[in-house]
């Protein structure tokens, strides 16, 4: 997810009042950089273990042709089926209003180490999640929040967090908005897929930061300011994001010492949360980028070793090929020598037009045209057996199942048959002896009504052919030329 909003340091003060006594903290280990007992596990951020993020659906509603105010419910989830909410929702001049209300509540402590708060968020169709605003629990487990949105279509949740600035929700998901009797205006019900963060996650961060004493008597802000800092603290923020920590750790010294009264006290503590939760974030990008340029190094080396060992299988075939074209068997030699070798790597068949080599299985990204590593792992042994055979020509066919529509088929068959033929050429194929087209659903190889035989119909072809390799007129043929 790229977007994500935090809430204006003003309303957030506002969100501040009616504090619930809680311990107080000891003094946090301000530094930007941990000290020598526990910098190894900061210092080593990008080889902690990194929890999977949580995939996630909820229901979002299309309040754009509202035209008066309506009313929604909330359920509670598996964690916390008792809660329960209502919101009174209105759009007017392009901004919609929500009037929320929950109950039955419990202190967000009771979801593990990492939560100290509850948020209420707006997730929009595309799958991104805006903070809308802290939920202040009474003791007597209820809360309110009256809140704007610019989104025409959105769907709430409310997540137990770590502090109130988060900018990601977690996977704490204790209510989800719900049709019901009070609803009375038609509205469009849409489908959110997002991705949350695991508590996991929070809880790897703390435990790689220094854990502070907590005396009686802290306000709720100077928690969450210091939770904040631990969590920046165990995601590395001192190699990645030093000068957000610098300013969440300022801030949060301004607070202890209680600079400005107990409103200047509240502003620093919430300001600290913000800036530390930004250096978290920072340090979250700054570890996937990591993990991610590894990724990319070791697969460009296992490119490599297929490209060179697929030289020298080629290089030591070239001898016997020299040999065999001087024979009455050249074409017979050369086509079972080239179909042998290309069998080894992918499966291989003679047709009227030549070899062709099928492809299927994962090769793209989902709907996509970006080859997955496996798949450019054997193009490269491919490529370096066609490389050295000169005078051949290829023909890159690309196919799809028939989900979907066929213009959007037909397109998509096209661009993955043209990104298998530009991997060829980046890998040695002369460009000039290769092309590529794309037939979407149509000459499919199984049937469509499973999810086995789709997954075969996704597939790409190379047909190889040329002087040495055609095979007699009665083998079976490719799919014919599109009109």
């Amino acid at each position: 997810m790229k977007f994500y909003r935090t809430i204006p340091l003003a309303s957030a003060f506002l969100l501040a009042q009616a504090q619930v006594p809680v311990p107080a903290p000891a003094p946090l280990n301000l530094s930007t950089t941990a000290p020598a007992t526990t910098a190894p596990a900061a210092a080593a951020g990008p080889e902690l273990p990194e929890p999977a993020l949580v995939p996630c659906t909820i229901q979002a509603i299309n309040y754009r042709l509202l035209t008066s105010s309506t009313r929604i419910g909330f359920q509670g989830t598996s964690l916390l089926p008792e809660a329960a909410g209502t919101a009174k929702v209105k759009t007017k001049a392009g901004v919609t209003t929500i009037k929320a209300k929950f109950e039955h509540l419990p202190a967000a402590s009771s979801f593990g180490e990492a939560c100290l708060t509850y948020v209420l968020w707006a997730v929009s169709p595309e799958g991104q999640a805006a903070n809308l605003g802290e939920l202040r629990i009474s003791k007597k487990g209820k809360a309110k929040l009256t809140v704007t949105e610019q989104l025409p279509a959105f769907g709430l949740m409310v997540t137990a967090e770590p502090h109130f600035a988060v900018t990601r929700p977690s996977d704490a998901l204790v209510l989800r908005n719900a049709i019901g009797k009070d609803t009375r205006e038609k509205v469009e019900l849409l489908e959110a897929k997002l991705e949350l963060v695991p508590q996991r996650q929070y809880v790897l961060n703390l435990a790689a930061a220094p854990a502070p004493a907590e005396p009686a008597g802290a306000p709720m802000p100077m928690l969450q300011a210091r939770q904040a800092l631990r969590l920046a603290q165990g995601a590395g923020a001192a190699d990645y994001a030093k000068e957000a920590l610098a300013k969440a750790s300022d801030y949060l010294r301004q607070s202890e010492a209680g600079e400005g009264g107990e409103k200047g006290a509240t502003m620093t503590a919430r300001s600290a949360t913000q800036s530390a939760e930004e250096a978290w974030e920072l340090s979250m990008r700054g570890r996937q980028a990591e993990r991610e340029g590894a990724a990319a190094k070791l697969a460009q080396a296992k490119l490599d070793q297929a490209r060179q060992e697929a030289a020298r299988a080629s290089l030591a075939k070239d001898q016997a090929v020299k040999e065999a074209r001087q024979t009455e068997q050249e074409n017979e030699g050369l086509r079972t020598q080239l179909m042998a070798q290309l069998n080894g790597i992918l499966q291989t068949k003679a047709t009227a037009r030549g070899l062709i080599v099928s492809m299927s299985g994962v090769l793209f990204k989902t709907g996509q045209a970006t080859l997955v590593p496996a798949a450019r792992e054997k193009l490269a042994k491919v490529a370096g057996i066609l490389a050295i055979h000169k005078g051949l020509r290829i023909e890159a066919d690309g196919f799809t199942d028939s989900t979907g529509p066929a213009p959007l088929n037909e397109k998509l068959s096209e661009s993955r048959a043209q990104a298998a033929r530009d991997f060829l050429v980046s890998q040695g194929v002369a460009a000039d002896a290769i092309v590529s087209r794309g037939f979407g659903a149509d000459h499919p190889i199984a049937g469509n009504d499973t999810v086995a035989g789709r997954q075969e119909n996704r597939r790409v072809e190379l047909v190889v052919s040329g002087e040495g390799i055609d095979v007699p007129a009665q083998a079976p043929d490719a799919p014919a030329d599109k009109p």
